[in-house]
């Protein structure tokens, strides 16, 4: 079986190739490196034949309303007209939990990515899953300002990207299915905790201040919005045991 990944060489992308190769299926990775613009569509065309499905785990940083809804708008549209004209069968689009009750910054493109999905001609997966494990990670990164790091308080229900990439692969070696049971990680944590074990983890420095962000999208990030759902599909890998297992790939020779 021949699958498309649009986003493949990002942080749930890489985890999605490797399952679909372990599982004796080919990847065709849409991303720039191979030569494929996902907003503008360029080198896309060729790209899906024989693609039986395609599975979108493309992203982008930002946290602004407009940019995220040029960014999901543009690159579903793109690849949902390439898919009609070569007659993939399946597409397979990764959305979060709770995007719809707190249509925000990043969030606001992926209701739109949701729709536009629900509306095409293409048969439709979706699945929405919680923050991955690397989530703190990346705001660590995104969000130091000198000495300080500076995290939103919010509740997370963190889920390994590794599972969320087994799931995706699942759906898409099979019939589509509309809405999928959402996947969420084994546990709520705080954003904020999850960062400093985190930067305690990998040694890098910088003091962790918890912060309430403003309007709509803050209360969305602490009232539990984010969190799993009744009847939501659970991972089984905790935060601190990938935590562990990075470690360990890192210094294998101390395992």
């Amino acid at each position: 079986m021949k699958i498309a990944v649009a986003g493949g060489t990002g942080t749930v992308g890489r985890h999605v190739v490797d399952v679909v190769r372990e599982r004796g299926d080919e990847p065709v990775v849409l991303a720039r490196s191979t030569g494929v613009d996902l907003v503008t569509g360029a080198g896309l065309s060729g790209a899906l034949d024989g693609v039986d499905t395609v599975i979108d785990v493309a992203s982008v940083q930002t946290l602004s309303d407009a940019a995220s809804r040029d960014f999901f708008g543009a690159v579903t549209r793109t690849l949902l007209a390439a898919e009609v004209a070569a007659g993939v069968r399946h597409h397979v689009a990764l959305s979060i939990v709770g995007v719809d009750d707190a249509p925000h910054g990043y969030y606001a493109g992926k209701v739109l990515q949701e729709q536009l999905v629900e509306a095409a001609p293409v048969p439709w997966t979706i699945l929405r899953a919680t923050q991955f494990h690397e989530f703190a990670g990346q705001i660590f990164d995104t969000a130091k300002v000198g000495p300080l790091v500076l995290v939103p308080r919010m509740r997370s229900q963190p889920v390994a990207a590794r599972e969320v990439a087994e799931r995706l692969v699942a759906l898409a070696v099979g019939e589509p299915a509309g809405r999928a049971n959402d996947l969420a990680g084994p546990r709520e944590e705080r954003m904020a905790d999850l960062t400093r074990r985190w930067a305690a983890a990998t040694g890098r420095r910088g003091r962790v201040l918890e912060l309430p962000l403003p309007g709509a999208y803050g209360r969305a990030l602490r009232n539990g919005t984010l969190l799993a759902r009744p009847g939501s599909d659970l991972g089984l890998q905790a935060f601190d045991e990938w935590l562990a297992a990075q470690a360990a790939a890192r210094h294998p020779l101390d395992s």
